[in-house]
């Protein structure tokens, strides 16, 4: 009696877990789609007229204020909750305090001391500032896209966990993440989110400029290199809580990940294609389609046993 009563609050527990990362997946996506939209039209320069009204300016000064920390922070409950879901609330708690800590302390150095991404520093746009230098959403969305960034690898590579193996998914997984800031780099400095201040390279050796001259909307070779050795570094760690056979069997079946990382890809490419940067809007577009294409393929060509569960559709979280 006391084991199916036990089993039976376990069932309902991850089903809380599941209704709420589903419910924030769903306004996070609302979200950044009408995001998407306002920085692609009315709030691209020239602004139309009617956005200067009082009134308007009042509801725009909210909306920067509050509209992207939200966004970020309904992103990481869907994530939280849906590994909640997966692996149990305390491994996903130890997931994010991992991911998280490690992704601030390289911030931190990096806005500090310009390793390993560049010279950069964020505006006060972002909300809250960790020591002064680091908005505390910036972290907290490295973890959900790391989370999405590594079932997505759970899709596509062998899931053995030796160490390997472990090395292998932290480089794929690094990379796929890293695949999200080819737009979103250039769509956040157009948007005065942050900003480099790149240093007089001219008396430096041929390699230090090559890498840390900006050539693509303002952003130098060094933040890619910082995105994906950070991310490497943070996913390798993730993935001594949670092995590979795991991501594989418990996290990866589902679409809810996949569906949490393109929605994160709508904001960065709509600035870029509706501010001028169509280059970077079209390469982040092919940046993102690249992993999630595969994963889907994946999916139709060996599906895998996964557990049927609702969330926001069974089309958007069913894994077979």
């Amino acid at each position: 009696m006391f084991t199916t009563a036990t089993k039976k609050t376990n069932h309902e527990t991850r089903a809380t877990y599941l209704r709420v990362a589903s419910i924030a997946l769903l306004f996070h996506a609302i979200l950044s789609t009408f995001s998407a939209f306002a920085f692609a039209t009315f709030l691209a320069p020239p602004y139309p007229s009617w956005l200067s009204t009082p009134r308007n300016q009042e509801v725009l000064a909210f909306g920067f204020t509050y509209g992207g920390q939200t966004t970020v922070v309904l992103g990481a409950i869907a994530g939280l909750g849906f590994l909640a879901y997966c692996i149990g609330a305390r491994r996903a708690l130890i997931v994010f305090a991992v991911s998280f800590s490690l992704s601030l302390a390289s911030e931190l150095t990096g806005t500090s001391t310009g390793y390993p991404f560049g010279v950069y520093g964020y505006s006060d746009q972002l909300g809250y500032k960790i020591a002064h230098l680091v908005p505390f959403n910036i972290p907290t969305s490295w973890f959900y896209m790391l989370v999405a960034s590594l079932a997505i690898c759970g899709r596509l590579l062998p899931a053995t966990d030796d160490n390997r193996s472990r090395w292998w998914w932290a480089l794929i997984g690094g990379t796929v993440l890293t695949a999200w800031d080819v737009s979103m780099d250039p769509a956040m400095v157009k948007t005065h989110h942050w900003i480099w201040s790149v240093p007089d390279l001219s008396s430096r050796d041929a390699f230090t400029r090559f890498i840390g001259t900006p050539f693509f909307f303002g952003m130098p070779l060094t933040n890619w290199l910082g995105w994906l050795l950070t991310g490497i570094l943070v996913a390798r760690l993730m993935l001594v809580v949670v092995p590979p056979s795991v991501w594989a069997k418990q996290v990866s079946p589902s679409r809810f990940p996949l569906i949490l990382y393109g929605v994160n890809g709508l904001l960065p490419i709509a600035i870029c294609l509706g501010q001028d940067m169509v280059l970077a809007g079209v390469l982040g577009i092919i940046a993102m389609a690249v992993p999630l294409v595969a994963a889907l393929r994946a999916e139709r060509q060996a599906p895998r046993a996964g557990t049927r569960v609702r969330g926001m559709s069974d089309a958007i979280i069913v894994g077979d």
